[in-house]
């Protein structure tokens, strides 16, 4: 299993006396969650209804571009459906679009693919199975739209498929989403619900592609996939599309604020979204470790000693301690 952001026991693992609760911002994870309501009872006390299932994928389709509901399937969180998608393209070459998520080339592999991280664009015409992350998680690169759709047909044209994972895309470029095109065959979009709502334990995500791809798809998901509270969960936020303008300004305020707070203490930004940004520091280690004893956690990459990514804090408390823990980092690189 990779190591990801988010988890607390490595955190106490890796700084045990550091002040507690963590800050955590190791995650893309929207530090302001869409707002809790009470769940009528038989969310919990039946299954899931296929009424409720098709209410879903309707506003899911609405929400994102999707040609039709029959386009949308519903999973519980995204990272379940990586190795279904990929095992729609009978085994042969898989090419990542990386550096990005390390969980894509696991989930093919497990479908029976040769798996290799490339980072050239072009290179990607010649796979059978051709996945990118879009933004990209950590930098937050974009591809375009018109180059995306390029590739699909070259993919599609010799039966090999592209896969868009477009987990941040909600705070992204909307223009450039292939949802709206899947009709065309060859593509799978994929969709996150809990990092933009601020919900990722609810264990909610999307498949989107043709409506006979989204058949086999849910035919290996069988009934009842998605529990009753993500169902409700995901009808109420998604259709609350007022919260979603707001949150997105709201966003780009917080995004501006830490990017101010970076530059103060000679951090300079170098890419991301409005829910993760990318640092490149030569000392990447250092202040991810000066951080972490400060009970500040940010996401370090092994295989990439010069990088971080950093979530937002929430709420004031967050953004003091971060801020004492920069200042404190500055005092000892400088020699104060």
């Amino acid at each position: 299993m990779v190591d990801h952001g988010g988890s607390l026991g490595r955190a106490r693992g890796l700084f045990p006396h550091a002040p507690q609760p963590f800050v955590d911002l190791s995650t893309g994870i929207n530090p302001h969650s869409y707002p809790f309501f009470e769940l009528p009872a038989t969310a919990l006390s039946r299954l899931p209804e296929a009424a409720r299932v098709r209410d879903l994928a309707d506003v899911a389709a609405s929400v994102y571009g999707a040609p039709s509901a029959a386009n949308v399937a519903a999973a519980p969180g995204t990272q379940i459906l990586l190795p279904c998608v990929a095992s729609l393209a009978s085994p042969g070459k898989a090419l990542v679009l990386g550096p990005t998520y390390a969980e894509h080339q696991r989930a093919a592999a497990i479908a029976g693919h040769a798996v290799t991280e490339v980072d050239d664009f072009e290179v990607l015409a010649g796979a059978d199975l051709a996945i990118v992350v879009n933004p990209n998680n950590p930098d937050g690169r974009i591809v375009g739209r018109e180059r995306l759709l390029e590739l699909a047909g070259k993919l599609h044209a010799r039966g090999g498929l592209l896969v868009v994972d477009e987990a941040f895309m909600d705070v992204g470029p909307l223009g450039e989403s292939l949802a709206g095109v899947v009709d065309r065959g060859g593509i799978v979009v994929l969709r996150s619900f809990g990092k933009f709502f601020g919900l990722a334990g609810l264990r909610l995500g999307f498949a989107i592609a043709d409506a006979l791809t989204v058949e086999r798809l849910e035919a290996q998901f069988g009934p009842w996939a998605v529990a009753g509270p993500a169902l409700e969960y995901g009808i109420r936020a998604l259709g609350d599309t007022g919260w979603q303008v707001e949150m997105r300004r709201r966003l780009a305020g917080d995004t501006a604020r830490l990017d101010a707070l970076f530059g103060r203490f000679g951090v300079a930004v170098a890419g991301g979204t409005t829910l993760f940004r990318y640092i490149r520091l030569a000392d990447a280690a250092g202040l991810f470790s000066a951080l972490g004893e400060r009970g500040i956690l940010l996401r370090h990459f092994s295989g990439r000693p010069d990088v971080l990514r950093a979530g937002l804090p929430g709420e004031g408390e967050e953004w003091q301690r971060l801020e004492s823990a920069l200042a404190d980092w500055a005092q000892q690189r400088d020699g104060y």
